[in-house]
């Protein structure tokens, strides 16, 4: 074998190395490229799911938060019409909602948690201010007293939660919804508190009534 002719074999050996070799590293940044693309599509569905549950949460609680203060509102005016009143209405509405809070508690963010906790606090004042019905020292003032809480106070409770739920999502963007919220929270917590301490006292005066009356 002449010099030319091995110079040519070596090159052409070279080549087809060099052809294989250069296959092999474009097949390996196509596989690398394919495994980051696979591991995105799969992030972007972890998201998604994320997401999808959040806002099942969501809905479930903005739901059965209405669902509560409906329930306590229409036995305090059935009450007021002098009709008959089924507690375990009320207290499946209750149930429901106790449900959902509890579950949220552990996936809701601090500033969603704040509000949530605060109406939950609330409606728990509510359903207090049904069951004392029947034993008030004056049940025309405890139905005013009624329809205020109900129609009002714990309405802009349940309208915050329902709103800071769409914040959360992004599905509302308010730039002063932060002060708004915390305005809001403040005056709801504060009818609330008012109201706690109103039913405390007729409590105690109802029972002082029948101890009296031993």
């Amino acid at each position: 074998m002449d010099v030319t002719t091995l110079a040519v074999a070596i090159i052409g050996v070279g080549g087809t190395l060099g052809g294989t070799l250069g296959g092999a590293l474009l097949s390996q940044r196509a596989n690398r490229e394919q495994n980051r693309r696979a591991d995105r599509e799969r992030e972007q569905e972890r998201h998604e799911q994320a997401v999808q549950t959040r806002r099942d949460l969501y809905a479930r609680l903005n739901t059965t938060a209405r669902a509560y203060r409906v329930a306590a509102r229409d036995a305090v005016e059935a009450a007021q019409r002098g009709e008959s009143v089924d507690p375990a209405l009320l207290d499946a509405a209750k149930e429901a909602w106790a449900d959902e809070y509890s579950q949220a508690q552990m996936a809701l963010a601090r500033d969603v948690l704040d509000v949530a906790s605060a109406l939950n606090r609330a409606l728990g004042v509510g359903y207090s201010v049904v069951k004392q019905l029947p034993s008030s020292p004056d049940l025309d003032a405890s139905y005013q007293r009624a329809r205020r809480w109900f129609g009002k106070s714990l309405s802009d409770g349940v309208y915050l939660l329902r709103v800071t739920l769409r914040h959360d999502l992004g599905v509302e963007t308010e730039p002063r919804f932060e002060q708004t919220r915390m305005q809001m929270l403040t005056t709801l917590d504060s009818a609330r508190d008012d109201l706690a301490r109103l039913l405390a006292a007729e409590r105690a005066q109802a029972t002082g009534r029948v101890a009296g009356g031993r």
